[in-house]
């Protein structure tokens, strides 16, 4: 459209905030434009005035949708992609809301069949499906089609969202001397991200040396660094960390505040929940609707950029994070291992991200 506003990332601040309360949000584009409703977050009089005149169709991920026996169509091909589903006079709110939760699976089984339409204005609802995500939501969404409207935050674009999570917009917000019990010579810099208000840290250890830092990039993990949780490996990986850095006495510890890797706090116990079912952690993700690791590692190759760290020596078993890193402009010199925290109730976990997700040692 030759007459859309230049990209703003605050429309889709905008945008995310309204998923969150409960309210519709219009979304334009390339395609056609529509309005859409969490799921999750709607109630009965919000969803009725939603409807107007006609039921609006369900949108959710190709990942949630082999749930429902839709994987063979078109659509659900491509894990993350958007499945349009045709609302039937059954699919009331609480059946929207065991549509896109699979903790209702067992407990209440979904009824069908179900009928996959096509995903049209495609770009549009993968958009919605974004912004869900974004808000910490469950990637499943009431849809109509048509201009946003009355009360509905409108129009975000594809190109707000991409704006919105624009790394070039994280700048440095302060920094302070921070001794810590791995190492006294510590300095804490925190970076705050304009649209989204996100704030993430670096946490440098001892002094430049002329050659690159022994780095990590340790994404947020409430349960394992706060709860010393035994699920993951999360919180003796940060703790060794931090030990490494200070035994080479140069390097840096990147905390990413990617909870559950990108999908948030609520969905990552969700997705625990799913475990305690029998699946293991990347089923789980896809069960939920996401994809198996949604983290941006764009966010730290800017901080790495901020501190002046072009070449890094990468501490991790992640070979995603080396690649996402050198996509962004880093170079890695090294991939050095990290085997931290093994113990019997996240050997299951372990093993499936060495087998499913690439990790190495």
């Amino acid at each position: 459209m030759s007459d859309r506003a230049p990209p703003d990332g605050r429309r889709a601040a905008q945008a995310i905030d309204a998923f969150r309360r409960g309210w519709p949000v219009g979304i334009a584009g390339d395609a056609g434009a529509v309005r859409v409703l969490a799921v999750e977050n709607a109630d009965p009089a919000g969803l009725a005035a939603f409807d107007g005149e006609a039921r609006a169709d369900i949108v959710i991920t190709a990942g949630r949708a082999q749930t429902l026996k839709l994987a063979n169509q078109k659509e659900a091909a491509t894990p993350g992609t958007p499945v349009r589903i045709r609302r039937e006079d059954w699919h009331d709110l609480a059946a929207a809301q065991a549509i896109a939760d699979p903790a209702f699976d067992l407990r209440y089984p979904l009824k069908g069949p179900f009928h996959a339409l096509p995903a049209e204005p495609g770009d549009a609802f993968a958009a919605a499906l974004e912004l869900a995500r974004l808000a910490n939501l469950l990637p499943a969404m009431f849809v109509s089609e048509g201009e946003a409207g009355g009360e509905t935050i409108g129009a975000v674009t594809p190109a707000d969202i991409a704006a919105y999570e624009d790394p070039a917009d994280l700048a440095i917000a302060a920094r302070a001397r921070l001794p810590v019990a791995a190492a006294e010579q510590g300095e804490i810099v925190a970076f705050r991200h304009r649209a989204d208000a996100a704030e993430h840290v670096a946490l440098l250890i001892g002094a430049p040396t002329g050659e690159p830092p022994l780095v990590r990039l340790h994404s947020e993990c409430l349960t394992g660094d706060v709860l010393a949780s035994l699920k993951c490996d999360c919180g003796p990986q940060l703790a060794g960390a931090l030990a490494e850095i200070a035994a080479v006495g140069w390097g840096i510890l990147l905390y990413l505040r990617q909870e559950g890797r990108g999908i948030g706090l609520v969905n990552k116990i969700r997705a625990y929940a799913l475990q305690d079912g029998g699946f293991d952690t990347v089923e789980a993700n896809m069960r939920l609707g996401f994809e198996s690791d949604a983290r941006d590692f764009g966010i730290a190759a800017r901080m790495l950029e901020l501190l002046g760290q072009p070449r890094v020596r990468l501490l991790t078993n992640n070979p995603a994070k080396v690649s996402g890193l050198e996509a962004a402009g880093i170079a890695v010199t090294e991939r050095v291992a990290h085997r931290h925290g093994e113990n019997p109730h996240n050997e299951a976990y372990l093993a499936t991200k060495r087998e499913k997700s690439g990790h190495q040692l």
